[in-house]
Protein backbone atom coordinates (compact mmCIF):
# COMPACT_ATOMS: atom_id res chain seq x y z
CA UNK A 1 0.00 0.00 0.00
CA UNK A 2 1.21 3.58 -0.55
CA UNK A 3 1.16 6.39 1.74
CA UNK A 4 -2.24 7.58 -0.04
CA UNK A 5 -3.60 4.36 0.31
CA UNK A 6 -2.78 4.12 3.81
CA UNK A 7 -4.50 7.60 4.34
CA UNK A 8 -7.40 6.93 2.79
CA UNK A 9 -8.23 3.71 4.88
CA UNK A 10 -6.94 4.90 7.97
CA UNK A 11 -9.39 7.98 7.68
CA UNK A 12 -12.45 5.62 6.29
CA UNK A 13 -11.84 3.60 9.73
CA UNK A 14 -12.15 6.74 12.07
CA UNK A 15 -15.59 7.46 9.84
CA UNK A 16 -17.47 4.18 9.04
CA UNK A 17 -16.86 1.93 12.08
CA UNK A 18 -18.69 1.92 15.25
CA UNK A 19 -16.16 3.05 18.08
CA UNK A 20 -18.77 1.68 20.75
CA UNK A 21 -19.18 -1.34 19.27
CA UNK A 22 -15.34 -1.79 19.30
CA UNK A 23 -15.10 -0.85 23.07
CA UNK A 24 -17.91 -3.48 24.00
CA UNK A 25 -15.20 -6.21 23.33
CA UNK A 26 -13.61 -6.90 26.62
CA UNK A 27 -10.72 -9.39 25.47
CA UNK A 28 -12.21 -12.09 27.57
CA UNK A 29 -11.51 -14.46 25.19
CA UNK A 30 -14.40 -16.48 24.95
CA UNK A 31 -14.78 -16.15 21.50
CA UNK A 32 -11.26 -18.16 20.88
CA UNK A 33 -12.44 -21.38 20.66
CA UNK A 34 -15.63 -20.90 18.71
CA UNK A 35 -13.40 -19.32 15.56
CA UNK A 36 -12.15 -21.62 12.90
CA UNK A 37 -9.40 -19.73 11.57
CA UNK A 38 -7.91 -18.92 14.86
CA UNK A 39 -8.13 -22.29 15.44
CA UNK A 40 -6.48 -23.74 12.24
CA UNK A 41 -3.61 -20.95 12.38
CA UNK A 42 -2.66 -22.69 15.17
CA UNK A 43 -4.15 -19.98 17.85
CA UNK A 44 -2.32 -16.89 16.00
CA UNK A 45 -4.17 -13.92 18.00
CA UNK A 46 -4.49 -12.41 14.63
CA UNK A 47 -6.58 -14.07 12.95
CA UNK A 48 -9.23 -14.48 16.09
CA UNK A 49 -11.89 -12.37 16.40
CA UNK A 50 -10.78 -10.15 19.39
CA UNK A 51 -7.48 -9.87 17.53
CA UNK A 52 -9.00 -8.44 14.63
CA UNK A 53 -11.16 -5.79 16.59
CA UNK A 54 -8.00 -5.38 18.41
CA UNK A 55 -6.42 -4.12 14.95
CA UNK A 56 -9.45 -2.09 14.13
CA UNK A 57 -9.38 -0.24 16.96
CA UNK A 58 -5.84 0.31 16.69
CA UNK A 59 -6.82 1.43 13.10
CA UNK A 60 -9.20 4.04 14.49
CA UNK A 61 -6.83 5.36 17.62
CA UNK A 62 -3.94 5.63 14.97
CA UNK A 63 -1.90 3.19 16.38
CA UNK A 64 -1.22 1.03 13.90
CA UNK A 65 -1.50 1.90 10.16
CA UNK A 66 -3.23 -0.09 7.62
CA UNK A 67 -0.93 -2.93 5.72
CA UNK A 68 -1.03 -6.46 3.98
CA UNK A 69 -0.74 -8.14 7.08
CA UNK A 70 -3.90 -6.10 8.63
CA UNK A 71 -5.97 -6.23 5.44
CA UNK A 72 -4.76 -10.37 5.02
CA UNK A 73 -6.00 -11.01 8.89
CA UNK A 74 -9.51 -9.48 7.61
CA UNK A 75 -9.68 -11.21 4.49
CA UNK A 76 -9.34 -14.22 6.37
CA UNK A 77 -12.24 -14.18 8.42
CA UNK A 78 -14.96 -16.22 7.92
CA UNK A 79 -17.55 -14.00 8.79
CA UNK A 80 -19.07 -17.06 10.55
CA UNK A 81 -20.59 -15.26 13.41
CA UNK A 82 -19.85 -17.99 15.71
CA UNK A 83 -18.13 -15.94 18.07
CA UNK A 84 -21.46 -13.78 18.65
CA UNK A 85 -23.81 -16.27 20.50
CA UNK A 86 -20.82 -17.02 23.25
CA UNK A 87 -19.87 -13.12 23.29
CA UNK A 88 -21.10 -11.83 27.02
CA UNK A 89 -20.38 -8.37 25.98
CA UNK A 90 -22.95 -9.00 23.18
CA UNK A 91 -20.45 -7.53 20.43
CA UNK A 92 -21.85 -7.97 16.82
CA UNK A 93 -18.87 -8.96 15.19
CA UNK A 94 -20.11 -9.35 11.42
CA UNK A 95 -21.34 -5.98 11.41
CA UNK A 96 -17.77 -4.87 12.83
CA UNK A 97 -16.84 -6.83 9.39
CA UNK A 98 -18.43 -5.50 7.38
CA UNK A 99 -17.91 -1.94 8.25
CA UNK A 100 -14.21 -2.68 8.20
CA UNK A 101 -13.78 -4.70 4.78
CA UNK A 102 -15.88 -1.72 3.54
CA UNK A 103 -13.10 0.92 4.56
CA UNK A 104 -10.21 -1.17 3.12
CA UNK A 105 -11.92 -2.09 0.04
CA UNK A 106 -13.38 1.55 -1.26
CA UNK A 107 -9.48 3.20 -0.56
CA UNK A 108 -7.68 0.42 -1.75
CA UNK A 109 -6.36 0.34 -5.10
CA UNK A 110 -7.90 -3.06 -6.80
CA UNK A 111 -5.88 -4.42 -9.92
CA UNK A 112 -7.29 -5.07 -12.76
CA UNK A 113 -8.72 -8.52 -12.48
CA UNK A 114 -10.11 -7.61 -9.04
CA UNK A 115 -11.81 -4.75 -10.54
CA UNK A 116 -13.32 -6.53 -13.51
CA UNK A 117 -14.40 -9.39 -11.37
CA UNK A 118 -16.33 -7.03 -9.50
CA UNK A 119 -18.11 -5.48 -12.22
CA UNK A 120 -19.09 -8.48 -13.73
CA UNK A 121 -20.85 -9.71 -11.00
CA UNK A 122 -21.23 -7.40 -8.26
CA UNK A 123 -22.50 -5.06 -10.60
CA UNK A 124 -23.41 -5.82 -13.73
CA UNK A 125 -25.02 -9.78 -12.60
CA UNK A 126 -26.49 -10.12 -9.67
CA UNK A 127 -28.58 -7.16 -9.70
CA UNK A 128 -30.22 -8.31 -12.42
CA UNK A 129 -32.03 -11.61 -12.29
CA UNK A 130 -32.89 -11.66 -15.62
CA UNK A 131 -28.67 -11.44 -16.41
CA UNK A 132 -28.27 -14.41 -13.86
CA UNK A 133 -30.84 -16.52 -15.52
CA UNK A 134 -28.78 -16.10 -19.05
CA UNK A 135 -25.67 -16.80 -16.78
CA UNK A 136 -26.95 -19.91 -15.54
CA UNK A 137 -28.46 -20.79 -18.64
CA UNK A 138 -25.07 -21.44 -20.43
CA UNK A 139 -24.38 -23.69 -17.57
CA UNK A 140 -26.87 -25.35 -18.30
CA UNK A 141 -25.89 -25.67 -21.51
CA UNK A 142 -22.55 -26.42 -20.93
CA UNK A 143 -23.99 -29.61 -18.87
CA UNK A 144 -26.38 -30.98 -20.89
CA UNK A 145 -24.48 -30.47 -24.05
CA UNK A 146 -21.54 -32.42 -23.64
CA UNK A 147 -18.79 -29.57 -23.13
CA UNK A 148 -18.66 -30.64 -19.44
CA UNK A 149 -17.23 -33.79 -19.83
CA UNK A 150 -15.26 -32.74 -23.04
CA UNK A 151 -13.75 -30.11 -20.70
CA UNK A 152 -12.76 -33.11 -18.10
CA UNK A 153 -11.83 -35.55 -20.58
CA UNK A 154 -9.08 -33.42 -22.23
CA UNK A 155 -8.24 -32.43 -19.23
CA UNK A 156 -8.69 -28.20 -19.90
CA UNK A 157 -10.11 -28.33 -16.26
CA UNK A 158 -6.36 -29.06 -14.61
CA UNK A 159 -5.67 -25.42 -15.78
CA UNK A 160 -7.93 -24.08 -12.91
CA UNK A 161 -7.37 -24.45 -8.90
CA UNK A 162 -7.62 -27.97 -7.29
CA UNK A 163 -10.76 -26.69 -5.59
CA UNK A 164 -12.76 -24.93 -8.53
CA UNK A 165 -11.84 -28.33 -10.51
CA UNK A 166 -13.49 -30.14 -7.71
CA UNK A 167 -16.37 -27.81 -7.47
CA UNK A 168 -17.05 -28.18 -11.04
CA UNK A 169 -17.97 -31.40 -10.55
CA UNK A 170 -20.28 -31.51 -8.12
CA UNK A 171 -22.37 -28.37 -8.95
CA UNK A 172 -26.18 -29.28 -9.44
CA UNK A 173 -27.80 -30.19 -12.60
CA UNK A 174 -28.98 -26.98 -13.36
CA UNK A 175 -32.50 -26.12 -15.21
CA UNK A 176 -32.76 -25.24 -18.70
CA UNK A 177 -33.21 -21.03 -19.05
CA UNK A 178 -36.59 -21.49 -20.54
CA UNK A 179 -37.51 -23.58 -17.12
CA UNK A 180 -35.94 -21.01 -14.88
CA UNK A 181 -38.54 -18.08 -16.22
CA UNK A 182 -41.73 -19.99 -16.28
CA UNK A 183 -42.39 -19.40 -12.43
CA UNK A 184 -45.98 -18.84 -10.89
CA UNK A 185 -46.39 -16.21 -8.43
CA UNK A 186 -49.23 -16.71 -6.77
CA UNK A 187 -49.88 -20.47 -5.29
CA UNK A 188 -52.67 -21.67 -3.31
CA UNK A 189 -52.49 -24.48 -0.18
CA UNK A 190 -52.55 -27.81 -1.22
CA UNK A 191 -54.20 -28.87 1.30
CA UNK A 192 -57.76 -27.39 2.78
CA UNK A 193 -56.92 -25.48 5.68
CA UNK A 194 -55.37 -22.31 5.00
CA UNK A 195 -53.07 -21.07 8.08
CA UNK A 196 -50.77 -18.63 6.58
CA UNK A 197 -50.47 -16.09 3.65
CA UNK A 198 -46.28 -16.39 3.10
CA UNK A 199 -44.10 -14.60 0.73
CA UNK A 200 -41.28 -16.24 -0.79
CA UNK A 201 -38.26 -14.68 -0.77
CA UNK A 202 -36.53 -16.72 -3.86
CA UNK A 203 -33.01 -15.36 -4.38
CA UNK A 204 -30.83 -14.75 -7.33
CA UNK A 205 -28.64 -18.29 -6.98
CA UNK A 206 -31.42 -20.40 -5.14
CA UNK A 207 -34.18 -19.54 -8.37
CA UNK A 208 -31.89 -20.27 -11.10
CA UNK A 209 -28.82 -23.09 -10.13
CA UNK A 210 -30.82 -24.12 -7.53
CA UNK A 211 -34.73 -23.95 -8.84
CA UNK A 212 -35.14 -27.39 -8.24
CA UNK A 213 -35.02 -26.65 -4.37
CA UNK A 214 -36.67 -23.11 -4.42
CA UNK A 215 -39.83 -25.46 -6.32
CA UNK A 216 -39.70 -27.86 -3.26
CA UNK A 217 -39.70 -25.12 -0.51
CA UNK A 218 -42.83 -23.64 -2.21
CA UNK A 219 -44.53 -27.06 -2.19
CA UNK A 220 -43.61 -27.66 0.97
CA UNK A 221 -45.58 -24.19 2.20
CA UNK A 222 -48.49 -25.47 0.23
CA UNK A 223 -48.79 -28.95 2.22
CA UNK A 224 -48.31 -26.94 5.23
CA UNK A 225 -51.13 -25.09 4.59
CA UNK A 226 -50.26 -21.58 2.82
CA UNK A 227 -50.90 -19.22 0.35
CA UNK A 228 -47.84 -18.25 -1.07
CA UNK A 229 -47.10 -15.01 -2.78
CA UNK A 230 -43.43 -14.78 -5.00
CA UNK A 231 -42.98 -10.99 -5.99
CA UNK A 232 -41.66 -10.44 -8.96
CA UNK A 233 -39.53 -7.52 -8.36
CA UNK A 234 -37.22 -8.59 -5.80
CA UNK A 235 -33.33 -8.53 -6.23
CA UNK A 236 -30.37 -10.60 -4.65
CA UNK A 237 -29.96 -10.44 -1.05
CA UNK A 238 -26.70 -8.37 -1.46
CA UNK A 239 -25.51 -10.49 1.22
CA UNK A 240 -22.06 -11.03 -1.11
CA UNK A 241 -21.79 -7.24 -1.53
CA UNK A 242 -21.97 -6.50 2.06
CA UNK A 243 -19.69 -9.32 2.97
CA UNK A 244 -17.38 -7.87 0.24
CA UNK A 245 -17.14 -4.03 1.39
CA UNK A 246 -19.37 -3.03 -1.13
CA UNK A 247 -22.65 -1.67 1.52
CA UNK A 248 -23.53 0.97 -1.05
CA UNK A 249 -24.52 -1.85 -3.46
CA UNK A 250 -25.97 -3.45 -0.55
CA UNK A 251 -28.02 -0.75 0.69
CA UNK A 252 -29.46 -0.25 -3.07
CA UNK A 253 -30.76 -3.92 -3.57
CA UNK A 254 -32.70 -4.34 0.40
CA UNK A 255 -34.70 -0.91 -0.36
CA UNK A 256 -35.31 -2.68 -3.64
CA UNK A 257 -36.57 -5.79 -1.75
CA UNK A 258 -37.97 -3.93 1.06
CA UNK A 259 -40.35 -2.71 -1.71
CA UNK A 260 -41.13 -5.63 -3.35
CA UNK A 261 -42.53 -7.15 -0.38
CA UNK A 262 -44.59 -4.13 0.72
CA UNK A 263 -47.70 -4.73 -1.53
CA UNK A 264 -47.60 -8.24 -0.84
CA UNK A 265 -49.72 -8.20 2.25
CA UNK A 266 -48.71 -11.46 4.16
CA UNK A 267 -47.99 -12.47 7.55
CA UNK A 268 -44.39 -13.86 7.10
CA UNK A 269 -41.53 -13.90 4.56
CA UNK A 270 -39.90 -17.23 3.81
CA UNK A 271 -36.59 -17.69 3.26
CA UNK A 272 -34.36 -21.35 2.61
CA UNK A 273 -31.03 -19.87 2.46
CA UNK A 274 -29.28 -19.11 6.24
CA UNK A 275 -26.92 -17.12 4.56
CA UNK A 276 -29.69 -14.60 2.40
CA UNK A 277 -31.69 -14.92 5.33
CA UNK A 278 -28.96 -13.98 7.52
CA UNK A 279 -28.59 -10.44 5.84
CA UNK A 280 -32.23 -9.62 5.16
CA UNK A 281 -32.95 -9.75 8.96
CA UNK A 282 -30.28 -7.16 9.48
CA UNK A 283 -32.00 -4.73 6.54
CA UNK A 284 -32.81 -2.82 10.19
CA UNK A 285 -29.54 -2.09 10.72
CA UNK A 286 -28.25 -1.62 6.98
CA UNK A 287 -30.08 1.38 6.77
CA UNK A 288 -30.60 2.44 9.69
CA UNK A 289 -29.10 5.99 9.53
CA UNK A 290 -31.58 6.66 6.29
CA UNK A 291 -34.52 8.17 7.45
CA UNK A 292 -36.90 7.48 4.71
CA UNK A 293 -36.18 3.50 4.57
CA UNK A 294 -35.35 2.95 8.20
CA UNK A 295 -38.24 2.26 9.64
CA UNK A 296 -39.53 0.39 6.73
CA UNK A 297 -36.61 -1.70 7.32
CA UNK A 298 -37.81 -2.68 10.38
CA UNK A 299 -41.16 -3.79 9.38
CA UNK A 300 -39.38 -5.73 6.63
CA UNK A 301 -37.24 -7.64 8.93
CA UNK A 302 -39.74 -8.82 11.68
CA UNK A 303 -41.65 -10.73 9.08
CA UNK A 304 -38.15 -12.85 8.03
CA UNK A 305 -38.37 -16.79 9.06
CA UNK A 306 -36.81 -19.83 7.56
CA UNK A 307 -38.54 -22.98 6.27
CA UNK A 308 -37.58 -24.26 8.85
CA UNK A 309 -38.83 -22.29 11.32
CA UNK A 310 -42.65 -21.76 9.82
CA UNK A 311 -42.84 -25.59 9.18
CA UNK A 312 -42.63 -26.09 12.90
CA UNK A 313 -44.68 -23.22 13.96
CA UNK A 314 -47.43 -24.83 11.38
CA UNK A 315 -46.88 -28.49 13.18
CA UNK A 316 -45.29 -29.67 10.19
CA UNK A 317 -43.58 -32.33 11.93
CA UNK A 318 -46.29 -33.83 13.38
CA UNK A 319 -47.78 -34.81 9.83
CA UNK A 320 -46.69 -38.37 8.27
CA UNK A 321 -42.66 -38.17 7.61
CA UNK A 322 -41.02 -41.45 6.12
CA UNK A 323 -37.92 -42.36 4.47
CA UNK A 324 -36.14 -45.26 4.19
CA UNK A 325 -33.57 -46.86 6.54
CA UNK A 326 -30.20 -44.50 7.33
CA UNK A 327 -28.09 -42.62 9.10
CA UNK A 328 -28.55 -38.50 8.95
CA UNK A 329 -26.59 -35.92 10.37
CA UNK A 330 -26.67 -32.24 9.88
CA UNK A 331 -23.93 -29.49 9.42
CA UNK A 332 -25.78 -26.13 10.31
CA UNK A 333 -25.71 -22.89 8.26
CA UNK A 334 -23.69 -20.34 10.13
CA UNK A 335 -26.07 -17.49 9.45
CA UNK A 336 -28.64 -19.44 9.98
CA UNK A 337 -27.80 -20.48 13.60
CA UNK A 338 -25.66 -17.20 14.09
CA UNK A 339 -27.92 -14.82 12.34
CA UNK A 340 -31.59 -15.47 12.34
CA UNK A 341 -30.65 -17.68 15.75
CA UNK A 342 -32.52 -21.07 14.22
CA UNK A 343 -31.01 -24.07 15.09
CA UNK A 344 -33.49 -26.23 17.10
CA UNK A 345 -36.05 -26.24 14.11
CA UNK A 346 -33.94 -28.22 11.46
CA UNK A 347 -33.26 -31.19 13.79
CA UNK A 348 -36.51 -31.14 14.95
CA UNK A 349 -37.75 -31.77 11.67
CA UNK A 350 -35.48 -34.48 10.83
CA UNK A 351 -35.45 -36.28 13.87
CA UNK A 352 -39.38 -36.52 13.10
CA UNK A 353 -38.28 -38.74 9.69
CA UNK A 354 -39.72 -41.96 10.93
CA UNK A 355 -37.71 -45.13 9.16
CA UNK A 356 -34.01 -42.36 9.47
CA UNK A 357 -31.74 -42.01 12.64
CA UNK A 358 -30.68 -38.70 12.99
CA UNK A 359 -27.24 -38.51 14.51
CA UNK A 360 -25.34 -35.00 15.68
CA UNK A 361 -22.13 -34.37 14.52
CA UNK A 362 -19.42 -32.98 16.71
CA UNK A 363 -18.84 -29.61 16.08
CA UNK A 364 -21.95 -29.43 13.77
CA UNK A 365 -22.37 -25.60 13.83
CA UNK A 366 -18.62 -25.00 13.31
CA UNK A 367 -18.17 -23.44 10.17
CA UNK A 368 -17.90 -25.26 7.01
CA UNK A 369 -15.75 -22.73 5.01
CA UNK A 370 -17.96 -21.78 2.69
CA UNK A 371 -18.79 -18.54 3.46
CA UNK A 372 -20.11 -17.22 0.52
CA UNK A 373 -17.26 -16.97 -2.00
CA UNK A 374 -14.25 -17.51 0.68
CA UNK A 375 -13.80 -21.37 -0.53
CA UNK A 376 -12.54 -19.50 -3.76
CA UNK A 377 -10.35 -16.69 -2.68
CA UNK A 378 -9.52 -18.61 0.35
CA UNK A 379 -8.87 -21.72 -0.92
CA UNK A 380 -6.30 -23.45 1.29
CA UNK A 381 -7.44 -22.10 4.39
CA UNK A 382 -11.24 -23.14 3.64
CA UNK A 383 -10.04 -26.19 2.42
CA UNK A 384 -8.25 -26.63 5.29
CA UNK A 385 -11.57 -26.17 7.32
CA UNK A 386 -13.34 -28.27 5.25
CA UNK A 387 -11.21 -31.42 5.84
CA UNK A 388 -11.62 -30.92 9.92
CA UNK A 389 -15.32 -31.25 8.84
CA UNK A 390 -15.20 -34.39 6.61
CA UNK A 391 -13.80 -36.05 9.78
CA UNK A 392 -16.50 -35.20 12.20
CA UNK A 393 -19.15 -36.35 9.08
CA UNK A 394 -17.54 -39.86 8.85
CA UNK A 395 -17.10 -40.53 12.86
CA UNK A 396 -21.01 -40.57 12.57
CA UNK A 397 -21.22 -43.22 9.91
CA UNK A 398 -23.77 -41.13 8.63
CA UNK A 399 -24.41 -41.64 4.80
CA UNK A 400 -26.21 -37.82 4.14
CA UNK A 401 -25.54 -34.96 5.57
CA UNK A 402 -28.01 -31.98 5.36
CA UNK A 403 -27.94 -28.74 5.07
CA UNK A 404 -30.08 -25.61 4.69
CA UNK A 405 -27.83 -23.11 2.89
CA UNK A 406 -26.22 -23.65 -0.83
CA UNK A 407 -23.19 -22.55 -0.01
CA UNK A 408 -22.71 -24.81 2.72
CA UNK A 409 -24.41 -27.86 0.34
CA UNK A 410 -22.07 -27.22 -2.06
CA UNK A 411 -18.63 -27.53 0.12
CA UNK A 412 -20.46 -30.93 1.59
CA UNK A 413 -20.50 -32.21 -1.42
CA UNK A 414 -17.00 -31.20 -2.44
CA UNK A 415 -15.83 -32.51 1.00
CA UNK A 416 -17.37 -35.86 -0.14
CA UNK A 417 -15.75 -35.52 -3.83
CA UNK A 418 -12.21 -34.87 -1.42
CA UNK A 419 -12.51 -38.05 0.68
CA UNK A 420 -13.89 -40.06 -2.49
CA UNK A 421 -16.89 -41.44 -0.99
CA UNK A 422 -18.84 -39.85 -3.47
CA UNK A 423 -20.54 -43.97 -4.14
CA UNK A 424 -21.92 -44.23 -0.42
CA UNK A 425 -22.63 -40.58 0.72
CA UNK A 426 -24.48 -37.82 -0.21
CA UNK A 427 -25.68 -34.12 0.69
CA UNK A 428 -29.20 -32.41 0.42
CA UNK A 429 -30.71 -29.46 1.26
CA UNK A 430 -33.36 -29.86 4.05
CA UNK A 431 -35.84 -28.74 1.84
CA UNK A 432 -35.55 -31.47 -0.62
CA UNK A 433 -34.92 -34.18 1.93
CA UNK A 434 -38.59 -33.13 3.92
CA UNK A 435 -40.54 -32.81 0.68
CA UNK A 436 -39.50 -36.40 -0.33
CA UNK A 437 -40.04 -37.73 3.59
CA UNK A 438 -42.98 -36.06 3.12
CA UNK A 439 -44.50 -37.45 -0.05
CA UNK A 440 -43.09 -40.97 0.34
CA UNK A 441 -45.54 -40.99 3.68
CA UNK A 442 -48.23 -39.10 2.06
CA UNK A 443 -48.08 -41.18 -1.38
CA UNK A 444 -52.35 -42.02 -1.04
CA UNK A 445 -53.25 -38.43 -0.32
CA UNK A 446 -51.16 -37.33 -3.01
CA UNK A 447 -53.68 -37.38 -5.87
CA UNK A 448 -56.64 -35.83 -3.68
CA UNK A 449 -54.58 -32.57 -2.97
CA UNK A 450 -53.59 -32.49 -6.48
CA UNK A 451 -57.73 -32.35 -7.32
CA UNK A 452 -58.45 -30.18 -4.81
CA UNK A 453 -55.56 -27.31 -6.19
CA UNK A 454 -57.33 -28.03 -9.75
CA UNK A 455 -60.87 -27.02 -8.46
CA UNK A 456 -59.61 -24.24 -6.87
CA UNK A 457 -57.80 -22.97 -10.24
Amino acid sequence: MDKQEKKQIQSAFKEKMDYDELMNCTRCGFCLPTCPTYIETGRNEVHSPRGRIALMKGLVDGVIEPSEEVKQSIDMCLGCRACEPVCPSGVNFGRLLEQARDAIYQNKKQTVPEKVMKGIFFKGIFPHQNRMVGLTGLLSFYQRSGAQKLAQATGIMKLFPESMRTMEKVLPKVPKKSEMKARPRHLQPLVKERKKKVAFFSGCLMDTMFMRTNDATVKLLQYAGCEIVVPDTQACCGALHGHSGELKQAKEMAKRNIQAFEVAGVDFIITNAGGCGAFLVEYDHLLKDDPVWSERAKSFCAKIKDITSILIELDFHEQPLALEKKIITYQDSCHLKNGQKTFMEPRQLLESIEGVRYVEMKDASRCCGSAGIYNIVQSEMSMQILDYKMEQVQKTEAKMIVTANPGCLLQMKLGIEREGLSDEMQAVHIVDLLLEAYENANATNESSNQQFLAMQT
